[in-house]
């Protein structure tokens, strides 16, 4: 959870330390921008593991 992606706690920490340096909070539009681009980065990673675990039993089940 602590990775630097704005949908998960470790973005939210990286909202608040660039809030900080500025001395105001980033705009709606780049955290929005922010929390799309996270929401993507997790959906390729559920994607890229589901398809790692379907290859690795199909490969069991057939004798690769």
């Amino acid at each position: 959870n602590l990775f630097p992606i704005p949908m998960l706690d470790g973005g939210h920490l990286v909202y608040y330390a660039i809030e900080s340096v500025r001395g105001k909070p980033l705009g709606p539009d780049a955290q929005e921008w922010g929390f799309r681009i996270g929401f993507s980065l997790v959906i390729m990673l559920m994607v890229v593991g589901t398809w790692n675990d379907v290859v690795r039993l199909l490969s069991m089940a057939f004798g690769g």
